[in-house]
């Protein structure tokens, strides 16, 4: 028998979609993209189901964390600059 997938969604913030072309001497050269592959390449080693989102509008990121609530999944949320400004998305 094979072993349900577990579910995780990786949530990415503001900007996050710039990676690679934003300021690439502070934040280097690998685009969301590239991490995005990399990170499904483990998933898939270790059976892990991957869901990746990013957006700029932190209602819709606030959107996802509870889509992921609702599915049962885990969560790995990169807020950005929410992280410091949003109530609704309070990191602890």
């Amino acid at each position: 028998m094979i072993p349900a997938m577990i579910p995780i969604h990786v949530l990415n913030g503001p900007n996050l979609n710039l990676l690679g072309r934003r300021e690439p001497g502070i934040y280097g050269t690998a685009t969301l993209a590239d991490i995005e592959r990399d990170l499904r390449a483990r998933a898939e080693d270790l059976g892990v189901a991957l869901t990746v989102r990013q957006t700029n509008l932190e209602g819709e990121l606030v959107g996802f964390v509870q889509e992921a609530s609702l599915a049962g999944a885990g969560v790995l949320i990169n807020a950005a600059a929410y992280t410091h400004t949003s109530v609704a998305l309070r990191c602890r």
